[in-house]
């Protein structure tokens, strides 16, 4: 009964993976249109806190609705606002409430005023009729909207300049003959390109590094400028962050050699994953190794 208390359900639902803690969340899933994509479960026990973690990181929690982003429409939700999640220094960046004259009994609730606003319209005069003010409060406030998603697009990186790097390498007798594979994804998980470099004889760590430098300047080659880096070689997340030091000569040139690339993008993070987090990866570098020396080949999607 204490084994079932732990129980979770991992629900697959098109592209769409979600974790549910009884069965019948999980119906609720299956509909019975036959063009809705197919539905499958499966069931688990104790789910482990590195994997929460790793799945608040790659996902969202407790969501009312989650939808693939290649199917949402533009008018899927009718009108939106811009909602930073927490309001920064300085609220130049929302659209606020311009200068009003003084309050009438009709008092604006308190938090409103961080939303566009109908402005203080112009005195009217016996020649001019109502239907001009309506149209100067929608251009105003179009105005105010355009003005906060230019500036929030400032601040917030485009997903046409940000992607994933997996990276992974392969020796088969370390030192062995070895192969570098890399994977770049989109933010939203799916694939951009998978790469494979066949290195000749080549050590484990050695292979992992080259994985890696194949992944950015494959990144920084297409234009990409934001990149989060993930793989399942401690030693090289770690040395890259400046966390260890690389003590062997060759290991340090690579390292070197990877900071390098590092500093060509606006924004660079790197994380250390377990293995089974990195296995696409670690199928393209085995398959690397059987490529020749400095040979690359890139299998877009």
């Amino acid at each position: 009964m204490a084994e079932e208390s732990n129980a979770f359900y991992v629900v697959r639902k098109g592209d769409i993976i979600g974790i549910y803690k009884s069965l019948s969340d999980c119906q609720a899933q299956v509909c019975l249109s036959v063009c809705d994509p197919p539905v499958s479960v499966f069931k688990g026990y104790g789910l482990r806190k590195e994997t929460e973690e790793y799945l608040a990181s790659r996902g969202l929690k407790n969501p009312l609705y989650s939808v693939n982003a290649s199917d949402v429409k533009a008018d899927l939700f009718g009108p939106l606002l811009p909602c930073p999640f927490q309001q920064p220094d300085g609220l130049d960046i929302l659209p606020t409430k311009p200068p009003s004259p003084k309050r009438t009994k009709d008092k604006q609730p308190d938090g409103l005023d961080i939303l566009p606003t109908k402005p203080p319209s112009p005195k009217r005069t016996k020649d001019k009729g109502t239907a001009g003010s309506g149209s100067m409060s929608t251009e105003q406030s179009t105005k105010h909207l355009k003005q906060a998603y230019s500036l929030e697009a400032k601040k917030v990186p485009h997903s046409d300049m940000s992607c994933i790097i997996e990276f992974d390498g392969a020796s088969k007798g370390n030192p062995g003959k070895a192969g570098a594979g890399a994977i770049l994804r989109n933010l939203d998980g799916s694939v951009i390109c998978r790469l494979r470099e066949g290195l000749g004889v080549a050590t484990n760590n050695v292979a992992e590094y080259q994985a890696l430098l194949l992944g950015m300047r494959f990144a920084l080659k297409k234009g990409y400028k934001q990149i989060q880096v993930q793989g399942d070689s401690k030693i090289v997340c770690m040395q890259v962050e400046d966390r260890w030091k690389a003590k062997h000569e060759n290991m340090a040139c690579l390292c070197k050699e990877a900071k390098g690339l590092k500093d060509s993008f606006l924004s660079f993070s790197i994380n250390h994953v377990k293995r089974e987090f990195n296995a696409d990866a670690d199928a393209e570098a085995n398959l690397a190794v059987d490529l020749p020396v400095g040979d690359i080949t890139e299998e877009f999607s």
